[in-house]
């Protein structure tokens, strides 16, 4: 099962000009108080209303986000448009006081079926509300291929982006799933890649880190 890996300095410089100068001192453990997510708006042909969950971890370490309807696809039975779909997830991310996060890495999962001459793209992005959009990690499968796939974007520590202390701004994640035909025939075959497994659902999950932030 193939995975990529993607380091993110230069997400890290996009964001880092709309962070204030109250900086959160070293790494913590996580906060001993539960956080919650809430799903402010969820846009997108890869997640349709109802279709996408949030969790968090019981360490408050992680939080996943599940889809239940994320499939791109190309050829026999498939739409002109549903080569490419994509979610936009419009997070509020609500914290113990005292404390802030960043994402330290990322992993997405999930099933494609490639013909010969057909490649599968999955692309992903976040940021924090009022930063600037930042360049998604990109993976490329190429068939002939028909498994599971997963990916990974991880943060180096020195790069990490943290929330800014004291503000709360919404945390955006962009993804998008892309299947092209290539050599293969798309009267004869389909392809189709998705964030979606056997039992309905595939996790995507993100990985936090957590400072606690100076006294005022």
């Amino acid at each position: 099962m193939p995975a990529g890996l993607v380091t993110a300095g230069a997400i890290a410089t996009l964001l880092a000009s709309a962070f204030g100068t109250q900086q959160p001192s070293v790494i913590t453990n996580p906060p001993p108080d539960k956080i919650v997510i809430e799903i402010a708006t969820v846009n997108g042909s890869g997640c349709p209303a109802g279709t996408a969950a949030i969790a968090v971890s019981p360490d408050n370490t992680a939080f996943t986000v599940t889809y239940s309807d994320y499939l791109a696809q190309v050829g026999v039975g498939s739409k002109p448009t549903d080569f490419r779909k994509n979610c936009q997830l419009n997070l509020i991310v609500h914290v113990p006081q005292g404390f802030t996060y960043a994402i330290a890495s990322a992993d997405y999962r999930g099933y494609a079926k490639l013909e010969p001459g057909a490649t599968g793209t999955e692309k992903a992005s976040y940021y924090f509300q009022g930063s600037s959009q930042t360049t998604p990690s990109s993976h490329t499968f190429r068939g002939a291929y028909g498994d599971n796939w997963q990916t990974t974007d991880s943060v180096p520590v020195g790069s990490l982006v943290w929330a800014p202390c004291g503000e709360r701004r919404n945390f955006n994640i962009n993804t998008e799933l892309r299947v092209n035909a290539g050599t293969s025939d798309p009267s004869k075959t389909n392809s189709f890649m998705t964030m979606d497994s056997t039992d309905g659902s595939i996790n995507t999950i993100y990985h936090l880190a957590w400072k606690e932030c100076p006294s005022r």
